[in-house]
Formats: structure tokens, sequence, C-alpha cells
């Protein structure tokens, strides 16, 4: 099974690799379009800010590749932003995968959400064999609004998208590479896609 990690100069990308070496997965980490194109999985990581994320997969001709994907493909953190339809952040428009706007925790003293939190609601596959209450570890200052898109939710002054789903399309606000066993869970439901 060839797993591709997307880099693109805003990710998350050693703890991800990390995380799939312990699953017994090598990675290619690579921005190369005809590789992530060939790919069984792909994987979306990102930490950082949205514009110029941005920025960097349009250059790249990633943010052309990312909507034709029709494997599986798992956003993280910047990544599942990046997949919604427009962020405050420097009011970035974003990929559109999930119609949903991407929005700035209030008040400013309590951003970043930082830590371990609850995810409840969980929806699909990519939550089999994970308990309905476990916590996962976020980092994020900013949020994706509930919709339809939704697969899981948690709340930080007010509740907001945990994970998302769309067709071949899925996200996580919080980093399963730092979420102990449930993300390692997360992450072997999401490679048995």
């Amino acid at each position: 099974m060839k797993i591709v990690v997307i880099k693109y100069n805003a990710g998350n990308i050693h703890s991800v690799r990390l995380a799939l070496q312990r699953l017994g997965i090598d990675p290619l980490v690579t921005d190369d379009l005809q590789e992530i194109r060939s790919a069984d999985k792909v994987i979306f990581p990102g930490v950082g800010e949205a514009s110029s994320a941005m920025e960097n997969i349009r250059r790249s001709g990633i943010a052309d590749l990312i909507p034709l994907l029709t494997q599986p493909v798992l956003g993280i953190c910047l990544g599942l932003q990046l997949l919604c339809r427009n962020s405050e952040e420097n009011s970035s428009k974003c990929l559109g995968i999930f119609n949903t706007d991407v929005r700035r925790f209030p008040p400013d003293d309590k951003v970043p959400h930082m830590g371990w939190n609850q995810i409840r609601d969980l929806k699909g596959d990519l939550f089999r064999k994970v308990d309905p209450d476990a916590y996962v570890y976020f980092v994020h200052s900013y949020y994706a609004e509930l919709d339809t898109f939704t697969i899981a939710t948690t709340d930080y002054i007010l509740p907001f998208s945990a994970a998302m789903q769309q067709d071949n399309f899925y996200a996580v606000q919080f980093h399963p590479e730092k979420s102990g066993t449930v993300g390692e869970q997360i992450l072997r439901n999401f490679l048995a896609l």
C-alpha cells in the first residue's frame, strides 16, 4: 500500500511519519503531483497559517490536484481547515471540499485551544473501535463550523467540527499522531478504508 504525506512547507510531517511508522507503514513524503495522484491513501497534514499555506499549494499545483483525488484523503489540523470553503485567517479562500467556513475562536485571551479534549457524536468508519467519549489532542485558533459534513464534535468556547467527511475526503481538527492509542486507532481506521 502506497501512503503519501503531502509536503507543502506547512506540515507536521515528522510526527505524522513517525506515527505511521509505529503502525508499520513507511510513507512517502512528497510534493510530486504524480506521486500524490498514484497513492492508495493521501494524508494532508498542516500546522501554520491558512493564507501562506494556500499560496504554497497553489504555486505547486497541489491545490488543483486535491479536489480531483478519488482515493481516501485525510486532512489533519490545518489540513481540515484548507479543505473548507473559506477561512477567517487572513480572509483565505480555501479548497471548498467542505462547503463550510473556518472561524476564529472568540475571545482572544482564550486562544489557542490547546490540549486534550473529548470528542463525541462519532459517525462512520473513521471512528470504528474508538470510545464515544475519547480524548484527543488539539492545537488551533480557528475552527470549522458544524454542518452536514461533521462526523465528530467537540466544545471549546462553542461546539465545532472535530472531524468531517465528504465522499473520499476525511479530516480531523485534532492531531491523531499526538493522540496516543486513540489517534493510532483513527489512523488504522483511515488506512483500512
